[in-house]
């Protein structure tokens, strides 16, 4: 089972989501995830990982499934060289046992070209980072996510989830 998370902030707390699905090109959700979070810490500047890894543990919590990976909105490590990212911290809280992939809409400064990944013929790329497993395998499975255009559908839900839709 692989886990896609994802955490919307609003000014009452926090929205963590988790969307579970049985492959990378599948098209159908096994199960979601919503937990509201009142209280979350707040955002402080290359730090992200502190506000937002609390609220993942609580989505991690909700999942009695053996997870394969975890996707992450955002960036398992950061710029070259690199330095650990929201998806580092995951890992090694996980204690490296569970790979994790990150997948980013906007570009990091310092995020090499080799991240990037084009999807459904947007010339905007995503870009794909991660732990536990060979960057071109993370990408290779990204690129192969269900959906016609540049987010996965999966990956679209997800946000949809932790933004209460």
């Amino acid at each position: 089972m692989i886990l896609a998370v994802d955490v919307g902030y609003t000014a009452q707390g926090a929205r963590a989501a988790g969307v579970l699905f049985e492959h990378w090109d599948s098209a159908a959700l096994h199960r979601e995830i919503a937990v509201d979070i009142p209280l979350v810490a707040d955002y402080v500047p290359g730090e992200f990982y502190r506000r937002e890894l609390p609220c993942i543990e609580q989505v991690l919590a909700q999942v009695h499934e053996p997870l394969d990976c975890i996707v992450i909105d955002g960036y398992v490590h950061l710029g070259e060289p690199p330095v650990a990212g929201l998806g580092w911290h995951l890992w090694q809280r996980l204690q490296c046992a569970t790979p994790v992939v990150g997948v980013a809409k906007s570009a990091f400064p310092g995020t090499p070209d080799t991240a990037k990944v084009h999807r459904g013929g947007s010339a905007r790329p995503l870009f794909v980072t991660a732990a536990g497993m060979p960057l071109d395998e993370a990408k290779r499975r990204v690129a192969a996510m269900h959906g016609r255009y540049r987010m996965p559908d999966i990956l679209k839900r997800v946000d949809q989830v932790s933004r209460g839709l």
